[in-house]
């Protein structure tokens, strides 16, 4: 029983039940527990920089290869639009099948202010802005505003500065080295704090929205988790058997990260521990360092799935018939602008507000009807867009042969997972 106390799985699912019921019996005392979730967050992310950092670099300048760096990140990029695209597709699919938009009468459903997301977005996104955006002007506001896309491109070029170095900067990639299991350790303290948060994000969740606000959506909220499900579990599934390793093991290997993120409804309050995990599922240092990183700003299937889902929803309420060279046209644009909004601020709704206006048909009002359960499906996206990367990880590990059987064998074995429970979450 003492163990079972101990246990990280077990510490934050109960967190959640706990928040749940807080939020649902006290909601008053519900909406108070926000900054809990938030300042757990904000530990996180405030090692995220760095760990991206060091292990990009430390990757990049251990393989040598420049063109074995430029290979792997080309593989990584090829399978996030191949992938996402069968997200896009899925969710087309199942809303279409489905229908959770007819019946609905937009003028009796409560709505919210998405004025602030949509500025920008309803006049479509700026690519020249988001290239030279990826671009930092300068290197330490990029730590500081903890832009993953900025850190990532320093991150690359330093590496590949250390590595042109060869042997003069042997002391430099030790030092490096020593400073990235300082950052680990770190995580690990913040990590013993991850009921907490979990428990502070899904009672501020359940006690500002409440579940009655569910209620007119649910529909759509069941058709986006039935989609999500169906990608994981089919489409994901069938990819896993093709690269020869277990869809279930793999979930069971990151059972606490899923929970952690299903409580916190945030993909980057695991980021350091991912990269951790796909390192002693087998996945090599260089490989991991480059794929997890590019994946949470490029590889977010859950995103693609809702946002496809989304587009055909706001079109069923208005009656909107949308032809079939119009949705193709929702999966080009998508495929687009759901890379462009990367890492901003309430994304989603630019990224619906782009493709509204790209496709001139349904009204950019629309989209106030999703604000209030959006919140509910953020877990779903940030679930489904975890579980994706690491996959993601792993094929590219394994095309490269930079995958290593011995420790996956181990960590399926759960030899590994003992070990890193102590190291890590413990």
């Amino acid at each position: 029983m003492k163990r079972l106390f101990k246990n990280l799985t077990f510490q934050v699912l109960a967190a959640i039940v706990l928040g749940v019921l807080v939020g649902l019996l006290w909601p008053s005392v519900g909406k108070q527990m926000k900054p809990l979730g938030d300042t757990f967050i904000n530990a996180v992310k405030m090692v995220i920089a760095p760990i991206i950092f060091l292990t990009i670099v430390l990757g990049i300048a251990k393989m040598g290869d420049m063109k074995k760096v430029g290979k792997v990140g080309g593989k990584a990029l090829i399978y996030f639009e191949v992938v996402t695209t069968f997200a896009l597709i899925v969710g087309l699919i199942v809303v279409n099948i489905m229908k959770p938009g007819e019946g609905l009468n937009f003028n009796e459903l409560a709505k919210g202010d998405v004025s602030k997301y949509t500025q920008g977005g309803g006049h479509g996104i700026n690519w020249i802005d988001f290239v030279t955006h990826i671009v930092p002007s300068n290197m330490v506001d990029a730590f500081a505003k903890g832009d993953i896309l900025q850190v990532l491109f320093f991150s690359i070029l330093f590496g590949i500065g250390l590595a042109a170095l060869g042997e003069k900067g042997k002391s430099v990639i030790d030092f490096l080295d020593k400073l990235s299991h300082v950052f680990f350790n770190i995580i690990g303290y913040v990590m013993k704090a991850a009921p907490i948060g979990a428990f502070g994000a899904m009672a501020y969740t359940i006690g500002y929205f409440g579940l009655a606000s569910l209620l007119p959506l649910g529909k759509l909220m069941m058709s986006v988790y039935i989609t999500m499900f169906l990608f994981v579990f089919v489409v994901l599934n069938i990819i896993c058997k093709i690269y020869g390793f277990s869809l279930w093991n793999y979930l069971k290997f990151i059972r606490d990260e899923i929970l952690i993120v299903l409580g916190t409804s945030s993909s980057e309050s695991v980021l350091p521990r991912m990269m951790n995990k796909m390192e002693q599922y087998g996945c090599s240092k260089s490989v991991v360092g480059l794929v997890i990183p590019t994946g949470y700003s490029f590889n977010l299937d859950g995103t693609s799935i809702y946002l496809s889902m989304a587009v055909v929803f706001l079109a069923q309420v208005f009656g909107v018939d949308l032809t079939i060279g119009q949705q193709v046209t929702i999966i080009l644009v998508l495929m687009l602008t759901s890379k462009g909004a990367a890492g901003v601020t309430g994304s989603g709704f630019i990224v619906l507000a782009s493709t509204l206006a790209a496709l001139k048909v349904i009204p950019l009002e629309g989209l106030a009807l999703l604000l209030g359960v959006d919140r509910f499906m953020s877990e779903g996206r940030a679930i489904v867009n975890l579980i994706g990367n690491g996959i993601a990880t792993i094929i590219v590990a394994k095309s490269e042969n930079e995958f290593d059987e011995v420790k996956y064998a181990e960590a399926v074995s759960g030899m590994k997972v003992l070990k890193e429970t102590k190291e890590i979450s413990a």
